[in-house]
This record gives structure tokens, C-alpha cells and sequence, in this order.
């Protein structure tokens, strides 16, 4: 044989080699075949949250160009693969499943389109996080791999120290490639993102003298990659200038998203209406509570440390006590424990400019009502779903409809169901609290019309909440406004969400003849886990038109 036939034969060799590489991955299948039971699409579900994930070089998240460019190529054969299940004669549960991956996908999809957060938002790479998060996952967008210290038990063990350090000597490489990625020209999302990365630096300091003693070296990696993030928060106030683009992503973009991601059957001119009608149904209820409190004192703020902690561990022990009594949901000890965590440190002073803060320091039901969420981290880790699909927190704030929509629904419910007989003036403030949550979520929506800027936005939500409780300038409506506008359809979702409930509530009680009982309605709700309030109502009620409406137009662009 001679040497050109020898290489015809190797090119032939390379190319089989290929073929099957290809055609035998784990990753792919034939577009024609059928995949027919769940346990493929909880296989599938593995695999494409591992294709989710950007490629990893040298230990770091890679989102150049070229490589994003290559994951929303290859997004396309991850929905045939999707589209090839044949779900027919599946439980809805199993069902509500496969939609869940639909929507993801189509988060992804949107993410490459529209948000490209790796090229717009300098809060995108804050690398440490460390405080926990009320919902299933982390808030808005981040690089992969930021550290979460809060998922790591205390004391830290040396070997959770050692991967600590390790990733965060990984700063200063990350950031050099976020000063390649970060072309886009969005304003608002630039500015509000300088401040979230020197937060993230204050935060490397704390960390790092609360380790220095038991770990030297872990404390001087920290300082080491506080130093990295101040120098690129310099790098984002000398490029700032540069950036004059607008943040939102405009009407038509946000009604997709809210559709085809958070499966929401509302278009952004729905939402601007239910969350003007709920911002004036709530002021209209307040004036007149007050009204009818107008010969009461007013609630006065606590002043010290032990005052502060003996009122709320009297409000969850009332609180937990209330549920129980009241038959409101099967109260179990770990509840208890979920709330009796999240009694924070009391801070004195006006400067504080916290609206929650404001709140609980006068009354603590109000905050007790919305804190279910820790009820609900608590429940997913003592009591795990089934489906290991809904085990996994969703991605791109998926549960956001379901998760702050239960929280927010807690507080009229609870009240409307008796608990705050004995306080009349702390019904004032669960009010206040729909006021503001309404007020923000318009704010967002606003944002995302591009009708008004952050700062418009956070003035907008500062007049409409009563009592100087949410100053414009104060971290509360601060940090929401640029939290909503980095994430689509979160600031609406705590009124949508609770409406979506109220709509659940009365459909369920329809289809039993009136016959509506609390307790069990709430094991029930509870029990399937923080998805879309779509695919909640389609099971609890057989009704699919919600999740039909919210996916009826064109959904996936890929």
C-alpha cells in the first residue's frame, strides 16, 4: 500500500471516528425517535441542565463570544430532542414536567437574544455571595460558579475552606474576561452594577476577618479577590461615560418572556392594569382601616436589641401558633425552627432606609406572613419532591410566581382568616406592604417599557407608598428596582403570583360544590412544589387554559 493510500484510509478512519462520536453521544438522538416515558425526559433533564451550563476553561465559566454563539447554535437540537416525546396518556404531573425543560429553554434562548447578561450587566460577575436567598435559587443572573457561602455548613470544614479559597483566587481571571465580554451599552444596568460589585468587595472584607483567625490563608485569598473586584468596579466608573443605551427590553420582548419563560398567560399591558388595580384597591382599603383605627395610638418602632427579639420570637411562636389553631396548613416543628432562624440582628437608627425593616420593628405578623418562604426552602429539604425535576430550583427565576406569589398571598390570607383580630393597626401595614410590592412591580414594568429610567422608577415607587416608608434613595427599593430590571417578570410576580392564588382558590372551591377547607387546600398547594402558578392551577384543577393562553402564540425563536 502506498503512503497516499495509507492516508486516504486514516482521513476515512478520523471521519468514522467522528460520525460515531456524533451519532453516539449521550447528548444527542435521532430527531425522528420517540422518547416515551418520564424516566428519559429525567434523564434528558441531567443532560440538557449540564448543556445550560457555559463551557469551563482553566476552572472558569467561559462567556465569549464565540462561545456563547456556539450554545445557542446547538440550543435548536436540544427542543427537537425535547419535541420528541410522545407524552400522550402521561399524569398531568408528568406532563407539568416536560414544560418546565420547555420553559428553560426557551429562558436560555431569551438570555442569548435579548438579556446577553455577559455583555450588559457588570453585576452579572459578582463572584461571592454572603447572605442566603429566600426562593429556591439565587435572584436574577449570575456567573456560574459564583460562591454561594451560605450553602456551605458553619463552621466551615477544611476542605469547604480549601475549595472556598481556590475560587476565589479565581477573581481577578474571571474579571479580566469580564472586561472582554461587557460590550453592551445598557445605562442603567452599568450603573446599578458598579454598585453591586464594590458591595460584593465590602463583603470579601467581612468575610474575610470573620475566617482570618481559623483560616489565614482562606482570609487572604479573600482579600486578594476584594482588591481584583475593586479594581474592576474602577475599570466600570472609567467606561461609564460610554455607556447611554437603555436597559429594558422593551413591551413586545417582556410579554414573551413572560409567557414562554415564566409560563404566565399575561402580556406586559396586563400585568401594568392588575398591578394598578391592586396599588389602588390597597390605598383605598388603608385609608379606610385607618379611618376605623383613628382613635388608636400609632405602632412605635422598637428601640433596642432585646426589645427587637423578644417581639419576633413572640410573633413565630403566635404565628406558628395561629396555623395550627386556625387549621391553615398542617403545622409541623420544623416550621417553627424555618422562621426562628431568620430573626435577624436588630440595627438601630433612621439611617437604615430598609422598607421590611420599617415594618417588622413595628409589628412582627406582617413579615411572619411573608417569611413562608423559609417554610418552603425548609419543606423542599426536609420533604423533597418526587420528581427529581422539580428537586432541582429552576432556572432563570422560573418560580417566581409561585414562590413570591404564595408569600405575598400569606399576608391577606392569614389575615382575612383572623390573624390579626387583636391588631388592628398592623392590618394597616399589611397594606402598606401590598402598596409597595405593587408600586415596585409597576416601577419594573417601566423600566422594561423603557418609559422610565432606574431612578424614575425608584422615584415612582417612593410616592406611592405612604408614610415616607420607602424613600427613593433607601437600599430597599435601591436594590429591587436594579434586581428587576437585570430579571423580567420578577417584580410583577409578587401580585401576579397572589392573584393567580386567589384565582386557584376560587376555581378549587367551585369544582367542590363550595366545599373549601384551608387546611386542605395548603397541603396540597404546598406539596408539588415552587413551579409556575400555570402549571400549579392546570393540576390542581385539570384546567390547562391558563398554561394554554400563556403558550398559545409562537413560542420558541431557535
Amino acid at each position: 500500500m502506498c503512503g497516499c493510500e495509507k492516508f486516504i484510509d486514516m482521513k476515512k478512519l478520523i471521519y468514522l471516528s467522528f460520525v460515531l462520536l456524533v451519532y453516539c453521544s449521550p447528548n444527542q438522538k435521532d430527531a425522528a425517535a420517540t422518547y416515551r416515558t418520564h424516566e428519559e425526559l429525567v434523564d434528558f433533564f441531567f443532560r440538557w441542565r449540564e448543556f445550560q451550563k457555559p463551557p469551563i476553561v482553566n476552572g472558569l465559566p467561559d462567556y465569549s463570544k464565540a462561545a456563547m454563539q456556539r450554545q445557542h447554535n446547538e440550543l435548536k437540537n436540544w427542543l427537537q430532542q425535547l419535541n420528541a416525546f410522545d407524552t400522550t396518556g402521561w399524569p398531568v404531573s408528568q406532563q407539568v414536567d416536560w414544560y418546565l425543560i420547555y420553559a428553560e429553554m426557551n429562558g436560555l434562548d431569551f438570555d442569548h437574544r435579548v438579556l446577553r447578561p455577559w455583555e450588559r450587566d457588570p453585576a452579572f460577575y459578582v463572584w461571592f455571595f454572603s447572605y442566603p436567598s429566600d426562593v429556591p435559587a439565587r435572584e436574577g443572573p449570575h456567573v456560574y460558579g459564583a460562591i454561594e457561602l451560605p450553602a456551605f455548613k458553619q463552621p466551615l470544614s477544611q476542605e469547604d475552606a480549601e475549595h472556598i479559597r481556590q475560587q476565589l483566587l479565581k477573581a481577578e481571571e474571571l474579571f479580566q474576561q469580564a472586561r472582554v465580554n461587557l460590550t453592551g451599552d445598557a445605562r442603567d444596568l452599568w450603573i446599578t452594577g458598579i454598585r453591586s460589585v464594590v458591595e460584593g468587595a465590602s463583603d470579601l472584607d467581612g468575610f474575610a476577618q470573620s475566617v482570618q483567625m481559623n483560616y489565614p490563608g482562606l482570609a487572604e485569598a479573600a482579600l486578594q479577590a476584594a482588591k481584583a473586584t475593586r479594581n474592576f468596579a474602577e475599570w466600570l466608573k472609567e467606561q461609564a461615560p460610554s455607556r447611554q443605551g437603555p436597559s429594558g427590553v422593551g413591551k413586545e420582548n417582556y410579554t414573551w418572556y413572560l409567557r414562554h419563560v415564566h409560563l404566565l398567560p399575561y402580556s406586559w399591558e396586563d400585568e401594568e392594569r392588575l398591578l394598578e388595580r391592586e396599588l389602588y384597591r390597597a390605598h383605598s382599603t388603608l385609608r379606610l382601616l385607618e379611618h376605623q383605627n383613628r382613635k388608636l395610638p400609632q405602632l412605635e418602632k422598637v428601640k433596642t436589641g432585646d426589645a427587637h427579639r423578644k417581639l419576633l420570637t413572640d410573633g413565630v411562636q403566635e404565628y406558628i401558633k395561629f396555623l395550627d389553631e386556625q387549621e391553615v396548613i398542617t403545622v409541623h416543628s420544623w416550621m417553627k425552627d424555618a422562621l426562628m432562624e431568620q430573626i435577624g440582628k436588630f440595627i438601630p437608627g433612621d439611617e437604615l432606609l430598609n422598607f421590611f425593616y420599617e415594618i417588622e420593628y413595628r409589628d412582627p405578623m406582617p413579615m411572619r406572613a411573608h417569611h413562608f418562604h423559609w417554610i418552603d426552602k425548609a419543606r423542599e429539604k426536609i420533604h423533597p419532591q418526587a420528581s427529581a425535576i422539580r428537586r432541582t430550583p429552576l432556572l432563570y427565576n422560573i418560580f417566581d410566581s409561585r414562590a413570591e406569589g404564595l408569600a405575598t398571598a400569606m399576608e391577606e390570607l392569614v389575615m382575612h382568616a383572623g390573624l390579626l383580630e387583636n391588631r388592628p393597626r398592623a392590618k394597616e401595614l399589611m397594606y402598606i406592604m401590598l402598596i409597595q410590592r405593587a408600586a415596585r412591580g409597576l416601577g419594573g414594568l417601566y423600566q422594561h417599557s423603557q418609559e422610565m429610567t432606574f431612578d424614575e422608577a425608584t422615584r415612582f415607587a417612593s410616592k406611592w407608598v405612604p408614610r415616607g416608608l420607602l424613600p427613593a434613595e433607601g437600599s430597599t427599593i435601591q436594590h429591587e428596582e436594579q434586581f428587576y430590571l437585570e430579571q423580567p417578570a420578577y417584580g410583577s410576580s409578587y401580585v401576579i403570583g397572589k392573584l393567580m392564588i386567589d384565582q386557584l382558590i376560587a376555581e378549587y372551591a367551585r369544582q367542590r360544590n363550595d366545599r373549601f377547607v384551608l387546611r386542605e387546600f395548603m397541603d396540597d398547594f404546598t406539596s408539588r412544589g415552587i413551579i409556575p402558578m400555570s402549571l400549579l392551577y392546570w393540576e390542581m384543577t385539570g384546567d390547562k387554559s391558563l398554561l394554554e393562553k400563556a403558550t398559545s402564540e409562537a413560542g420558541t425563536t431557535f
